[in-house]
């Protein structure tokens, strides 16, 4: 997280300046400097190899989709994250960088992109007239792909969804924006302080490491140690995708709806 704050978060707010400012000067041409500053923000924090490894799978998962088979994106999609564990390979990812943290993030990158090209390639396969391909090109799915916002932990927005969102967008005023601004961040603020409260407070990460205390309670104690973890699961995912579902609003996107409260549910499908 330390790691994180130190640049994720100083990129996540350049997107935000970019879109304000494409909004108000150049709102034709906003998904491409929005693309730009995405690749931009990627080289910031993978490198050139690291960016370049999103580019190329970017490029194959395009290409086979020409082919408009199911089978064959699914398989191209599954052949794409196998790649990420084969050992010569990461072993040559880990040579790109100083520390585990970069390593790690370009391989969630990569899964979470390797979604978004999936996505993309299902759609193309699905669609039947030629005036419903035109925004299927390489520079839509480009787009796509580099949304920064979303650009490594997601949530996940549906290619149709985000072109759909991104040709009619309405002109916003700044006092919207603001308001929009102003309420997710009392939000996420919120949910923020409430998850430092529950390691702090509640030892959320020092009970769970502790295995002499988790075998000397209860089983009814440890059901709602259990419980309490999923809580506290729930509540940091409140704040890992308020954060790019926030920008999304801002940029006039609807994002997917945050994750329900799991004591609401009565089965994980519900949560994913």
């Amino acid at each position: 997280m330390e790691w994180g704050k130190q640049r994720l978060v100083w990129l996540l707010l350049g997107h935000m300046g970019v879109s304000q400012v494409a909004n108000l000067l150049a709102r034709k041409h906003k998904p491409w400097i929005l693309t730009a500053y995405g690749m931009w923000a990627c080289w910031c924090v993978l490198g050139t190899q690291g960016t370049a490894m999103v580019l190329i799978h970017t490029t194959i998962s395009f290409c086979v989709a020409q082919f408009r088979s199911l089978f064959l994106s699914w398989l191209c999609s599954l052949f794409l994250l196998s790649t990420l564990r084969l050992q010569d390979v990461e072993e040559v990812m880990r040579g790109w960088y100083q520390t585990e943290n970069e390593y790690y993030l370009l391989q969630f990158t990569l899964t979470v992109r390797c979604l978004y090209c999936t996505s993309f390639s299902l759609e193309l396969c699905w669609q039947q007239l030629p005036a419903e391909r035109t925004f299927c090109s390489f520079p839509w799915m480009v787009a796509y792909v580099f949304y920064y916002p979303v650009f490594h932990n997601g949530p996940i927005l549906s290619f149709p969804e985000f072109i759909a969102q991104m040709q009619q967008q309405e002109p916003g005023s700044p006092k919207a924006s603001l308001s929009i601004l102003a309420r997710g961040l009392g939000r996420l603020l919120s949910c923020w302080w409430l998850a430092e409260l529950m390691i702090h407070l509640m030892y959320m990460h020092a009970i769970y490491s502790s295995t002499p205390v988790l075998r000397a309670v209860s089983c009814w104690t440890l059901g709602g140690l259990a419980l309490a973890q999923v809580l506290f699961f729930y509540v940091k995912y409140l704040v890992l995708f308020g954060v790019p579902a926030l920008l999304m609003r801002l940029d006039g996107l609807t994002p997917p709806p945050l994750p329900r409260c799991v004591s609401t549910m009565f089965s994980f499908t519900g949560m994913w």
